[in-house]
């Protein structure tokens, strides 16, 4: 992953380049005036984290504030930062205020005491008061990622204890009871039942849920893809037996300096993400071109995926089937805050007025009006629309 480090927080800054400038800088001056104790309460947005390197032998832990905030949702799920239109300051400020409490763990042989009150945490539908030991005070930095929400402030746990009772959701206390449903199918039925996706990766990290013998920890960046790429690929079964649009689509939105045009084709399923940086000639991109994807999507990682749950959840509702390309266009994104914010802002893009046109022209002319790059460094390699009139050719020398 491009990027690069930076010596004034001390964080990693993905598919930036070399420069004086840090992100996070302000957050991080604000946060350093603040003097922590080794031992202290706070309420638990309900947040936690598992790490991945090192792995089967990873960190993992909860994230916590100083203290009782009663906004404490609003610093852990991107639903909430999207929600509440906050800018990129108001979400790194309120990351920049938890501390990251992890302790080691293993994999499939968890620290019992300390994983227990994870888990806890990790089924808690509200903040959940918790009491942290130290070990020593915490490190003052915020690290960033392209898949999961930023992460900071972090100090070895020596001891922690739930303080009060957790408020536990009905249907996420019966799936984590279940021993004999597998955790796809667990993560699946969460989903038409309404619950977030940042409460499904919670509780996949934590080794929660699943078939009892094969029930582990799961790194959050793997647990991110993994709840997006399972519920799309479920909906996905339904979405490929429903007829085609029948014109071409067009749908936009822009949040904290990811700007989206997203067309929809009247042809069969397909998939592809093609991103770009404002200002730089570099591109990112992935697809699935007639088949199911076996292989991670490596180029534009996690938001793939969260791009691909958006669509499919809107085309499920409205039980229609196309081919579709995503046109990210990154202008001011500063600090990547994870794909949850992607996602949510691809999903708000389908709750917008459609734009219908005859054919693909007039539908790429509308998406340049909105567009800073031009359209053609897009189509020149989309492999969706080479494919689209291939069989548009092919089409017409039939008939």
């Amino acid at each position: 992953m491009e990027g690069y480090y930076c010596k004034s927080c001390k964080g990693w800054h993905p598919r930036f380049y070399g420069s004086d400038y840090c992100p996070l800088q302000k957050q991080f001056k604000l946060f350093q005036t603040k003097d922590i104790n080794v031992s202290f309460s706070g309420a638990s947005p309900p947040d936690i984290f598992v790490g991945k390197w090192g792995y089967p032998n990873v960190f993992s832990g909860i994230l916590s504030p100083v203290g009782h905030d009663e906004n404490s949702k609003g610093m852990s799920d991107p639903e909430e930062w999207f929600k509440n239109k906050l800018s990129s300051d108001d979400i790194l400020l309120r990351r920049s205020s938890l501390v990251y409490s992890r302790f080691e763990n293993s994999i499939k042989n968890p620290n019992s005491k300390l994983n227990d009150v994870m888990q806890e945490v990790s089924m808690a539908s509200k903040a959940c008061d918790v009491e942290f030991n130290l070990k020593k005070a915490p490190k003052i930095r915020v690290n960033t990622s392209v898949v999961t929400n930023p992460l900071g402030n972090v100090a070895p746990l020596r001891k922690a204890k739930i303080s009060g009772n957790v408020k536990v959701a009905k249907k996420v206390d019966y799936f984590v009871d279940d021993h004999h449903l597998k955790a796809e199918n667990a993560i699946v039925d969460l989903h038409k039942f309404g619950f977030s996706v940042s409460s499904m990766i919670k509780l996949l990290s934590s080794g929660l849920l699943g078939i009892k013998k094969q029930r582990k920890l799961v790194p959050s960046r793997w647990s991110t893809t993994a709840v997006d790429d399972m519920v799309s690929k479920n909906l996905l079964k339904k979405v490929k037996e429903y007829n085609w649009i029948n014109d071409f689509y067009v749908f936009s939105d822009e949040y904290l300096g990811n700007h989206y045009e997203i067309l929809l084709l009247p042809r069969s399923w397909s998939f592809e993400v093609i991103e770009s940086k404002v200002g730089v000639d570099k591109y990112w991109q992935d697809s699935e071109i007639n088949f199911k994807r076996k292989k991670y999507a490596s180029d534009v990682t996690g938001a793939y995926y969260a791009n691909r749950l958006a669509v499919v959840e809107f085309l499920n509702k409205i039980k229609k089937q196309a081919s579709v390309i995503f046109f990210r266009e990154i202008k001011d994104y500063e600090v990547p805050l994870g794909i949850g914010i992607l996602r949510e802002v691809s999903r708000n893009a389908f709750t917008q007025r459609v734009r219908r046109f005859n054919n693909l022209k007039e539908a790429l002319e509308d998406m340049q009006s909105r567009l800073k790059t031009h359209i053609s460094k897009y189509t020149a390699r989309s492999n969706v629309i080479e494919e689209y009139k291939k069989q548009s050719s092919l089409r017409e020398f039939i008939l």
